[in-house]
């Protein structure tokens, strides 16, 4: 089975570069340390800091295969060159309306490994994501979440 596309912007990529450098370099040396060090306390069997150790490997390794991973994956998120589009896509930046609260909010669609909510980076494959790809200006777009129906009107692409 072939693993999905993770589409994630220039800058996005470099991070996770900079983070899987850290990550085997770095972080590998420290926990390599730690298990060292706790092996020379004796009695395998009942030693908690070895414990502790090999479980931060077990989580270190999976982290660099996850990044590894969505780096083998990339598609890089290319900008349309004005920076204008009449639809909404992975990489543009919307402004919309929330109908019910009266409240403007501006998010950026990106790839899931690059979403930061609270930075206004949603991914696509979150339910506002899904609803506004495809969409265009003066659109209203209906999406379904937990707490119900919340309807937004797009009223800017970039």
């Amino acid at each position: 089975m072939a693993d999905k596309p993770v589409y994630i912007t220039h800058e996005g990529k470099k991070k996770l570069e900079e983070e899987l450098v850290y990550l085997t370099t770095v972080r590998r040396r420290e926990v390599a340390e730690a298990i060292r060090s706790a092996k020379e306390e004796g009695d395998l069997s009942e030693n908690s800091a070895y414990d502790e150790a090999k479980l931060q490997q077990g989580f270190l390794e999976g982290k660099i295969q996850q990044i590894e991973a969505q780096l083998r994956n990339a598609v890089i998120i290319k900008s349309n060159g004005n920076g204008k589009s009449d639809t909404i896509g992975i990489g543009s930046t919307v402004t919309v309306l929330d109908e019910d609260f009266g409240e403007e909010e501006t998010y950026t669609i990106v790839g899931s490994a690059e979403a930061d909510p609270i930075d206004g980076k949603i991914s696509n494959e979150s339910p506002i994501g899904m609803a506004l790809l495809g969409a265009k200006i003066d659109q209203e777009v209906t999406v379904e979440t937990p707490g119900g129906s919340v309807v937004y009107k797009v009223l800017k692409i970039n």
